[in-house]
């Protein structure tokens, strides 16, 4: 069976009053019996669009009303929840429109730095190509394609879900635009004291070679490994046992700490240790915030240029930072020659391997982790000692 569409009376059609009755009129037509939402939807969304409904007018003396949409990352294409938050903003746009007030809903979308790198980059890989055989200017043109063509198609996607956006004021966030408004916002920040520059530790991607926020890693627990590592203490018959799941960075070592309360070593406090495989010397310090009495030996190295936590002890305790892990991945020059330009992988076995070769690899036991890496890439982090801005 078939019914006709019905137009409800003038008093309950409050979506705009000064159109007149009979401009719905072409689209009374006979529902059909399965309902087909492509065809309506369209039909519909062509004809408010048309008349320009969702059009804000800066001129109008309604109250304002208006809401920035969260935008969308041009990597690929909108998700469940992106389709939650349209709908509610939607809901609230109409909402304000059929109250009276001069709605404005801003679309837009997002570069997603580092995301649409990656994004980028695997294309170019499937091309057997990469970043930096291609160039700078050369990659920033095709991450410009990348956003014309993914950024077109998440906008449809905001139209199909009927989003009532006003379409001729759309925003993109690296537009010109919105990068004087970056600019302007940086200087002011700066000036007024609120951005510094500073070297400090940060998440390094070795793989996409870039900096990562906290937000962009993953911490899912793998198996490894406790190495226990005997460091000799200078002019004397004792030593102290220390356990590690990163034996490659004991060369970037500055200390040795131990908790102040602890009496198996709070008589060594002062004193020095020969560090193993470089000939080195580093002092043992008591540190209550570094050093658990009851994890472990209870004893640690403390590597301020390659872990967050070492680096806090290094500031408080005034230490040196060694780097020796580079932005390859790769040792660098300050680790012995036999070690350098190996990867932080190779060079753990040959560490391990010539610690138990030189009697001073205790034990290695079984151990549950959490390291970081890269949502992107899969790489691990490597805490490095960079340059940056921080607010």
């Amino acid at each position: 069976m078939r019914l006709a569409r019905v137009v409800a009376p003038r008093r309950y059609r409050n979506f705009d009053d000064s159109v007149p009755l009979n401009i719905y009129s072409e689209h009374i037509e006979m529902i059909e019996k399965n309902y087909n939402p492509t065809q309506v939807e369209s039909r519909w969304y062509k004809f408010w669009t048309e008349k320009g409904y969702f059009k804000a007018d800066e001129t109008s003396e309604k109250p304002p009303f208006c809401i920035v949409i969260p935008p969308p990352n041009v990597t690929g294409k909108l998700h469940m929840g992106h389709a939650l938050f349209v709908t509610i903003q939607d809901l609230l746009t109409r909402y304000k429109r059929m109250q009276g007030f001069e709605a404005l809903w801003l679309p837009g979308t997002d570069h997603a730095g580092i995301a649409t790198q990656v994004m980028v980059e695997r294309q170019l890989a499937k091309e057997g190509k990469t970043r930096l055989e291609l160039g700078r200017e050369a990659f920033l043109e095709r991450v410009w394609a990348w956003k014309r063509e993914k950024g077109s198609n998440i906008i449809e996607q905001l139209k199909i879900l009927g989003a009532s956006c006003d379409w001729d004021r759309e925003r993109f966030t690296m537009d010109e635009g919105s990068c004087r408004a970056v600019a302007e916002v940086f200087v002011r920040l700066f000036e007024e004291g609120l951005i510094y520059r500073d070297e400090r530790l940060v998440n390094w991607d070795p793989i996409a070679q870039t900096v990562l926020s906290d937000l962009e890693i993953d911490n899912e627990p793998e198996n490894g490994h406790l190495w226990q590592i005997r460091y000799k203490v200078c002019d004397s018959d004792e030593s102290i046992v220390i356990a590690t799941s990163r034996p490659e960075t004991l060369f970037g070592d500055t200390a040795v700490a131990v908790h102040p309360d602890d009496e198996r070593y709070r008589h060594l406090v002062g004193k020095h240790v020969e560090l193993p495989l470089c000939g080195r010397t580093i002092p043992i310090i008591a540190d209550p915030l570094a050093a658990d009495p009851a994890f472990g030996t209870g004893a640690v190295k403390i590597t301020p240029a390659h872990d967050f936590a070492d680096f806090e002890t290094g500031k408080r305790n005034n230490l040196p930072r060694i780097q020796v892990i580079g932005l390859d991945a790769k040792m660098t020059n300050a680790v012995p020659e036999k070690y350098r330009g190996m990867t932080r992988e190779a060079c753990r076995e040959a560490a391990v391997a010539d610690l138990k070769e030189a009697g001073l690899l205790v034990q290695i036991v079984d151990y549950s982790f959490t390291p970081s890496r890269s949502q992107r890439s899969g790489a691990l982090v490597e805490p490095l000692l960079l340059p940056q801005w921080w607010v």
